[in-house]
């Protein structure tokens, strides 16, 4: 972020839910590659790894009173755009560990975080996946 930018409440909702997620992530062994990677094509909030996969996770965090699952606003065209910047890391670092497509659904109450899913392949990279 740059110095004076100002976040929105969903920015500052989202922030929340990816900080839940990493920690997560970091209490079932990963470690923390890269938070929001950005290119041109997308953005991927979260880059964890462990000894055997690199994840690229997608973090959909919605109030208590959203009416869909988070899940739901993982679109197709959001796939496509996760799937290549996804490869567009794997292509500037070298990474010998299996890519895996997760989606965190976070579920707040504006203070605490009520429910935390991790949906380990929710997708795949082959033609650009299908989710679930």
């Amino acid at each position: 972020m740059k110095r004076g930018e100002m976040r929105t409440p969903a920015q500052k909702k989202g922030d929340i839910g990816e900080e839940a997620a990493l920690k997560r992530y970091i209490e079932n062994g990963y470690t923390l590659a890269e938070r929001n990677y950005s290119r041109r094509c997308g953005e991927i909030d979260l880059i964890v790894k462990n000894d055997e996969y690199i994840v690229f996770a997608e973090v959909k965090t919605r109030s208590e009173r959203a009416i869909a699952r988070p899940v739901s606003a993982v679109s197709r065209k959001k796939i496509v755009n996760i799937v290549k910047t996804a490869m567009l890391y794997l292509s500037e670092y070298e990474v010998s560990l299996q890519p895996r497509f997760d989606v965190v659904e976070v579920i707040s109450d504006g203070k605490n975080i009520i429910m935390l899913d991790i949906t380990e392949n929710a997708f795949d990279g082959g033609e650009f996946g299908s989710l679930f």
